[in-house]
């Protein structure tokens, strides 16, 4: 389970003011760039990444640092 960052957090980070996040869109972007960093792994030959993070864990990281945004489907 995911302690940090708190989801209150990711799904205000993930959000703009015009265009408010929700947790279920919270949960698909999380799932999409967590199966696209699987993916990058495979492709490299990698079984995890460095440190032992979970895909899920470095992309809940990358809400919080800003790298990753909202997507409209």
């Amino acid at each position: 389970m995911i302690n940090e960052p708190v989801v209150d957090k990711l799904v205000e980070k993930l959000g703009t003011p015009e265009h408010p996040a929700s947790r279920y869109a919270l949960c698909e972007d999380v799932a999409k760039r967590a199966r696209q960093i699987i993916d990058q792994e495979q492709s490299q030959g990698l079984h995890e990444l460095p440190g032992n993070v979970k895909e899920i864990a470095l992309a809940c990281q990358e809400i919080v640092s800003g790298k990753l945004t909202m997507t409209k489907d």
